[in-house]
């Protein structure tokens, strides 16, 4: 997952950077929720496949 690897490095980078109390909480609760974002897509990516290959839900 490079794309996912690139955004959070970026929203890192700032968080790392700023001096705001505010912008450091909004920042750490966007990472978490995109870390969180992808998990579910890649449960929902292998539930689809398990799925696609279980010949009792075709």
């Amino acid at each position: 997952m490079e794309e996912k690897e690139w955004i959070t490095s970026e929203l890192e980078r700032v968080y790392h950077n700023s001096r705001d109390y505010k912008q450091k909480a909004l920042l750490a609760e966007t990472i978490r929720l995109l870390q969180e974002q992808y998990l579910r897509i890649e449960q929902k990516e292998g539930e689809l496949d398990g799925s696609l290959w279980s010949p009792k839900d075709w």
